[in-house]
Parts: C-alpha cells; sequence; structure tokens
C-alpha cells in the first residue's frame, strides 16, 4: 500500500527547503525587465495562439509566484499550486492585486481540479525534485481537455554538453548532497558564498567575453551573464538547497511525455534547457 507522502508525490524534505527559499527570496526585489526577460526564455516556444481572455489553467508548483505575475493578465484565470504553504503566502503576496487567480495547498499529487478541466499548464523546475516526475507529467494529462498545451522546464541530462562539462557537474552535485543535508540557516549561507565565489566570478567573467567575441558555447554559468546578483543567490540556493534532483536527457522527456498522452512536443532551443512543450492529444 502506497503512503499518503507517495500518493502525493512530494518529498517533505524538498517542501520545506523550497518553502524556506521563497520566504528568503521573495522575488519582491527581481525587477519586471529582468522577470520578464527570464520568462521569455522559459516559454519561447509556449503557443499562446491556442489561449484567448478565457483560458483557464494552473500554475504547477508556483513557488513565489514569480512567473503567474506576467502569465495572469494573459489568460481568463489561473490556479496557483504549491506544496508548501509558505510558498504559496510568498505568492499570495506577490500576486495579491489579481482578481482572477486562486491559490490551492497541494502536491502535484493531490491536484485539486475535475479531469478534463484545464485549459492549459506549465511546470518550471519543479517536477524533477519530485519521487516519480513521470507520473507526475500523467496526473497533469489528466487534467487538461484535448489540444490543451503543457510546458515543462526539466534539469538537463548535460546530453549537449562535452564530457569535460559533465565531470565537473558530477563534482558540484557531491556538494549539492553535503549542502542540502545542513539545517536550514547554513545551508542558506553556503549557498550565498557559492554564489558570491563561483556563481558571480564565472557569470561576470562570461559577460566579459561575450563582449569580447570570444565566449565559449560550453562556458559554466554563462546563461547568469546578464542576470542580478539576487538571481544568481536565488539559484545558488534553489540548485544546492534541494535534497532531491533528478535529471533528464531530451529523449527520456519526449518519452515521458508521449506516455502522459502528448503530441507534437517541442524543445526550446536556448537556455535553460529541458524547456518542451506538448499537446495533450485529442
Amino acid at each position: 500500500m502506497r503512503t499518503a507522502e507517495e500518493a502525493a508525490n512530494r518529498d517533505e524534505k524538498v517542501v520545506a527547503g523550497f518553502g524556506d527559499e521563497w520566504s528568503r527570496f521573495t522575488q519582491a526585489a527581481l525587477s519586471r525587465e529582468e522577470r520578464e526577460k527570464i520568462f521569455t526564455d522559459y516559454f519561447s516556444n509556449f503557443p499562446w495562439y491556442l489561449l484567448d481572455d478565457e483560458s483557464v489553467g494552473a500554475d504547477i508548483g508556483c513557488g513565489s509566484g514569480r512567473w503567474a505575475m506576467v502569465v495572469a493578465p494573459r489568460v481568463g484565470y489561473l490556479n496557483l499550486l504549491d506544496a508548501s504553504h509558505e510558498a504559496l503566502s510568498v505568492a499570495k503576496s506577490n500576486l495579491r492585486d489579481y482578481q482572477n487567480v486562486a491559490f490551492h495547498h497541494a502536491s502535484v499529487g493531490e491536484m485539486p481540479f475535475d479531469d478534463i478541466s484545464l485549459d492549459f499548464a506549465y511546470s518550471l523546475g519543479v517536477l524533477h525534485h519530485v519521487p516519480d516526475t513521470l507520473g507526475a507529467i500523467k496526473v497533469v494529462a489528466r487534467k487538461l481537455k484535448p489540444g490543451a498545451p503543457f510546458l515543462v522546464y526539466l534539469y538537463y541530462a548535460f546530453d549537449n554538453r562535452p564530457r569535460w562539462f559533465r565531470v565537473v557537474w558530477k563534482i558540484s552535485d557531491i556538494a549539492r548532497g553535503i549542502v542540502s543535508r545542513l539545517p536550514h540557516w547554513l545551508r542558506y549561507l553556503v549557498s550565498q558564498a557559492i554564489a558570491l565565489g563561483i556563481y558571480w566570478p564565472l557569470a561576470r567573467a562570461a559577460k566579459l567575453l561575450e563582449r569580447l567575441g570570444c565566449l565559449p558555447a560550453t562556458w559554466p554559468l554563462s546563461y547568469y551573464r546578464d542576470k542580478s546578483l539576487y538571481t544568481l543567490r536565488t539559484d545558488a540556493l534553489d540548485r544546492f538547497g534541494t535534497s532531491l534532483e533528478q535529471r533528464f536527457s531530451k529523449g527520456e522527456i519526449r518519452a515521458m511525455m508521449e506516455a502522459a498522452g502528448f503530441e507534437d512536443i517541442r524543445f526550446s532551443d536556448r537556455e535553460p534547457y529541458w524547456c518542451a512543450v506538448g499537446i495533450k492529444k485529442e
């Protein structure tokens, strides 16, 4: 018999960690310009033409609600779902002026929506932190109407990177395993030291190399070359503060989405990798 935690498809330590993260980084200090720039990276291949001002959808694992702030004005109604009370409180504060949103304290395995009821859904940087990623995608598919789009961002398995890059990641993953087991306050301090001592120098070096016209395509953390220190600090805690992290190749993501009942699956060709959109089969 499955436990309640298994049925909900959540890891309580991960939930607590993200509650702490979004309480510290509410995204109130993130500029509108930077938010929309990062949003565009995630949603670059999302089929907005399939939606209208009456479309009802879901932000699965909304966190601080930073992406919902951009999506909500474009649709009829947006449901924000998160397994963390703390994260949901931050999202409610960030979207307090929005009238077309609702908040649900639930995991992806407990989605409080009728089957075949949603016009769209998205889940960014969440489903690689649940025990059963395929099971989560299947639950989302059940809630969507035929023809509805689903956007998912899952950590990539460096399938488009050279071997040395994967070795560097392997070393960082050992560090993540250690840091993520620390008490929240110490985990935070260590992550901030990583942001200042590793993320910031590499990102700013990438920015300089880009200006000189010689930025290597595989430069570590080059994605952050035009991001604020606030974003670097947020993502350092996000990366090193979670005890459960799964990574998938493009082929594995396609296979999971097909198994869940999606078709016309398309991947963004820009960072962050991998952002994929699938359409619920008719």
